[in-house]
């Protein structure tokens, strides 16, 4: 297993160190799922980030990445929460639209994967969090049945792709967020909104929604309202004081 770390200081109000480290997870013989994680001293959790689109970041291995997409943007803001972020690359596209392999037995195989690996690694609370089309890569791993699940403390979505849902059986918490202004035909606003109105009544669930920002070039890209942009600091609390309540 390859491994690449660097150290970066971030000041704030209160002074904290951020490690990073990129990690290429095995998967059989074919090419590892590379990942980043941004380590924060004393993390109460980890969350793992699936981007939209095709899903490939192109990590390299100081950690860059020339994908703009909301995760790669906001990675250093979890920091601040106390929570550990993962970035999760493909070694390949998984398409888009219709034509996505999401759901395939390979990609959910090296969702699986990843999860175990910062499991053990990390012994912190593991959450999954996909955006767009990154929401049908979370959805599918925790409707494929309770091993999975259990090795989760919650999934967030957000900007979720029209063909995302979670079966009612699911018990673990769930947060959708969605940007009011939201303009993508395959992400309507209705279909986070629907996630969450359809978790069972004791389940915890909530469905944030967020405004403002600036939408620049195609309405489904990572610089429109869909990947919040100038909306970052916004989108990661929401997420972050989620997680921390549960």
């Amino acid at each position: 297993m390859k491994l690449f770390q660097f150290v970066v200081l971030i000041g704030t109000f209160t002074s904290f160190c951020i490690s990073a480290q990129v990690i290429d997870i095995p998967y059989k013989d074919d090419a590892p799922t590379r990942t980043l994680l941004t380590a924060t001293q004393s993390a109460k959790a980890v969350v793992l980030l699936f981007p939209g689109g095709g899903g490939v970041l192109r990590l390299q291995d100081d950690g860059s990445s020339t994908n703009f997409h909301t995760f790669v943007r906001s990675k250093d803001l979890w920091a601040q929460y106390g929570i550990d972020a993962v970035l999760v690359d493909t070694p390949y596209s998984l398409g888009d639209g219709r034509s996505n392999s999401r759901s395939t037995r390979d990609h959910q195989q090296r969702i699986l994967n990843v999860v175990q690996y910062y499991r053990e690694k990390l012994n912190l609370p593991v959450w999954i969090f996909g955006h767009s089309m990154g929401t049908v890569s979370v959805t599918e791993f925790v409707n494929g049945g309770k091993e999975q699940e259990k090795r989760l403390a919650g999934v967030i979505v957000a900007g979720t792709y029209r063909s995302a849902m979670i079966d009612s059986d699911v018990s673990i918490p769930v947060l959708a967020i969605h940007h009011i202004d939201d303009g993508c035909s395959n992400t309507p606003f209705s279909i986070s909104e629907k996630i969450i109105k359809d978790r069972p009544s004791k389940s915890v669930a909530q469905f944030v929604s967020i405004e403002g920002g600036i939408s620049e070039g195609d309405v489904c890209g990572s610089k429109a309202h869909h990947g919040f942009n100038q909306k970052e600091s916004e989108f990661i609390k929401v997420a972050a004081q989620f997680i921390l309540k549960n």
